[in-house]
This record gives structure tokens, C-alpha cells and sequence, in this order.
């Protein structure tokens, strides 16, 4: 499997870096493309550092570099998992304008009918945030923000993240261990 990770500048980016570990350890491919943003929160919410993350990635690109390999529906992939999704990021996608890396590779995954998936990081959310939203899901874009979940009695953060992930992963049918499953606990 081959997945394109973005990571938006959005709080939340924990969500990108545990997406990233986790699929490392799962051997699936990944393709790295962080925001300016990106990078400064990950400074500001974690303990870790950019080349951190770039680390976990089997391949990263510059936001910047629109010739990337993930900006053409050549390059092959499985789908896309933006995470966190910032609002001008969704934006951007519902709207076509491709001015960012992210948004463009989440553009071509939409067009080659890839699986996306964005991990929308926002609250309270307008009627504009709204409408993208759903100009997206009705092209079959999977819209998961990460929402908290008790029934498995979360203790920690890392306990919520890891639900979050874990939601994502199985929209791709990647087996993981991240939370335990309904009727298991």
C-alpha cells in the first residue's frame, strides 16, 4: 500500500505524526507533505521536530514543489489522508485551487477516484466550513474529524489520537491495533 500523508497547519498535528509512526510500523509507503504551518505547530504542540517527522516518512516533498511526483495522477497510490485538515486546506480542495502541494495531490487523488480522507480540525464550524464539507462528501471524500470517543474509556491522550488514526486506517482496510473494537473490551 501507498499513502500520501499531509499535514495541515491546523492544531492537531499530532494526529499527522501518530498517522505516520503507525504506518511506518505497518510497512505501508508513505509520501509526506507538510504546510508551512504544519511546521511551525508541530514546534508549538509537540515535543518533536520537523526532520522528526520527515524521518518517519518513506518520501517527502516541499509544499512548494508543485512538480512533485504525488502532483501528477501518474505516480500511483492507493489514497490520501490529510492530518489535521486546516479549514483553508478544505477549502482549497473543495475548490480546486491548487495552490499548495497538499492541495493539489488531494486534487489528483480526487480526480484519479483514489480514496481521500481529511481529518477536518475546527470548531465551531460555519455554514461555509459546512458546504465544503459536503461538496466534498458528495464525491465520495471521506470527511473524519477526529471526534472523541468514551466507550472505550480513553485515558490519555494518546488514547484519543490513536482512535482517531485508527478510524483512518480502517477506511483503507490497514490492520492495526490502535484501539480496541466494539464488543472487545
Amino acid at each position: 500500500m501507498r499513502l500520501i500523508v499531509g499535514i495541515t497547519g491546523s492544531t492537531g498535528v499530532i494526529y499527522g505524526i501518530r498517522m505516520l509512526e503507525t504506518l511506518k510500523k505497518l510497512n505501508v509507503e508513505s509520501h509526506l507533505v507538510m504546510t508551512e504551518w504544519a511546521e511551525k505547530c508541530i514546534s508549538m504542540e509537540t515535543e518533536h521536530t520537523s526532520d522528526y517527522v520527515k524521518s518517519l516518512a518513506t518520501n517527502v516533498s516541499d509544499e512548494k514543489n508543485m512538480a512533485s511526483s504525488v502532483s501528477s495522477g501518474t505516480h500511483k497510490i492507493d489514497g490520501m489522508i490529510v492530518a489535521p485538515c486546516s479549514m483553508k486546506t478544505l477549502s482549497a480542495i473543495a475548490n480546486g485551487y491548487d495552490d499548495t502541494l497538499v492541495a493539489r495531490a488531494a486534487g489528483v487523488t480526487i480526480k484519479e477516484s483514489r480514496k481521500l480522507i481529511l481529518m477536518v480540525r475546527e470548531t465551531p464550524l460555519s455554514a461555509i466550513h459546512l458546504e465544503n464539507m459536503l461538496k466534498l462528501a458528495r464525491i465520495g471524500v471521506v470527511i473524519l474529524p477526529p471526534v472523541t470517543e468514551f466507550y472505550t474509556k480513553p485515558k490519555t491522550i494518546d488514547d484519543i489520537v490513536n482512535h482517531g488514526v485508527g478510524k483512518c486506517l480502517d477506511q483503507f482496510d490497514l490492520e492495526h491495533d490502535l484501539y480496541p473494537r466494539w464488543g472487545t473490551f
